[in-house]
């Protein structure tokens, strides 16, 4: 979700893909359907997470997110190597970044707290606030991220990154939790090492899931996630280092491929799981963003049709404030009520009872809903677009 700027106003701006715009722009289209439906109680199954173990449409999307972050950093870092380091203003731009990032996923977890304070008369209780999401995982892979790729060899950092996968395959396999023992991969996932780390860290108090004491996002589970990036950056920088053709594309899907082969054949031995954010997930969720970024690039890159991909690329050139946004957005209208009285509905609620369901039913309402509310986020990126209005950190 970062963008792909160079981080020096005087560095050479290396050639722009539309293929990563557009790229970056079906995640954050595909994040904004599947966060909105007009009723959870009806959903098509694609648009559904995996109940624990599996992988559907949905667990792709966050996935992605990170595997195109990579792929902008081989283009906005490529002027840096172990050899010639940035300067000190780069790396305090890359720590700027991150802690804006994890700020504004702290806000949306705030914001929750004050909206549930002003709407539902509750009690505003720091106490209980989240630490870890979405935009803090970004925001500490990113940065991890980032000290990988300028300060080891390229082969170290492939190195690294299978250690890091069979490293934590290893952890989680191995060694015991209190009261649940080695290996725990059970649903819930309160009997994980990684939510046993978390919670020493965190104290339940502050994870998603406080009652089992459980965060899909927690920190340890974000250091497999880190390699997602990676993965991303090697990516990017094989295009970066060859002229746009057609074997560009074969290679890719030729490696994405491997990877679902690897992946699904990991996951009998380490589950693929996006909760827990395994090895096998890492490297099957990668295998199904090498072939997407296969068929966009040799559609829009090599035989330049790109006319239909416009929408996608307004969408992904401002995702950072449609993802904030449209989080803020959707609060708000949870938190607060059509009516008065403890039955009153939510305004989501209402919107899609009153607007959605009488016309459509209930599951074909409840998608009409959300492809409403990304109809209309488009509409508002447009505008942005159309002024030129782009949020870079």
């Amino acid at each position: 979700m970062t963008t792909d700027e160079q981080f020096l106003p005087t560095a050479k701006q290396p050639p722009r893909l539309m293929s990563l715009d557009v790229f970056r722009g079906i995640a954050i289209t595909g994040m904004i359907l599947v966060n909105n439906p007009g009723s959870w109680d009806y959903v098509y199954a694609p648009l559904k997470h995996a109940e624990w173990h599996g992988c559907t449409p949905t667990d792709l999307v966050f996935p992605f997110f990170l595997f195109i972050v990579g792929v902008a950093m081989a283009f906005s870092l490529s002027k840096y190597t172990p050899e010639n380091r940035p300067t000190a203003a780069v790396y305090t731009r890359i720590v700027r970044r991150c802690v804006f990032l994890f700020a504004l996923g702290l806000l949306l977890a705030v914001i929750s707290l004050i909206f549930d304070w002003l709407f539902n008369a509750k009690t505003l209780d720091l106490s209980t606030l989240r630490i870890m999401g979405v935009l803090q995982r970004i925001s500490l892979c990113y940065l991890i991220s980032s000290a990988i790729i300028l300060h080891l060899p390229r082969k170290t950092q492939w190195v690294l990154a299978a250690v890091i996968l069979l490293g934590y395959w290893a952890l989680m396999q191995l060694i015991p939790v209190p009261g649940y023992g080695a290996g725990n991969f059970s649903p819930h996932g309160e009997g994980s090492l990684a939510a046993y780390i978390d919670r020493l860290i965190f104290t339940p108090a502050h994870l998603l899931k406080r009652d089992i004491g459980f965060d899909p996002e927690g920190l340890f589970s974000t250091f497999p996630a880190v390699v997602s990036v990676l993965i991303g950056y090697f990516t990017g920088e094989w295009l970066r280092r060859h002229k746009v053709q057609t074997e560009i594309s074969v290679q890719l899907a030729i490696a994405g491929l491997c990877c679902l082969i690897v992946g699904h054949l990991w996951g009998f031995l380490f589950p693929i799981n996006k909760q827990l954010w395994t090895s096998s997930y890492v490297v099957f969720t990668s295998g199904w963003a090498l072939l997407l970024l296969a068929g966009l690039y040799y559609i829009l890159e090599v035989r330049n049709w790109r006319k239909w991909a416009w929408p996608f690329e307004v969408m992904g050139l401002n995702a950072i404030f449609l993802f904030v946004a449209s989080g803020t957005v959707a609060r708000f209208l949870i938190k607060t009520h059509i009516g008065a009285g403890k039955d009153a509905p939510t305004t989501y609620t209402w919107l899609y009872e009153n607007l959605f369901r009488p016309w459509a039913g209930a599951l074909n309402g409840s998608l009409a809903f959300a492809l409403t509310t990304v109809f209309l986020w488009w509409l508002i990126l447009y505008l942005m677009y159309r002024n030129k209005w782009f949020l870079k950190l």
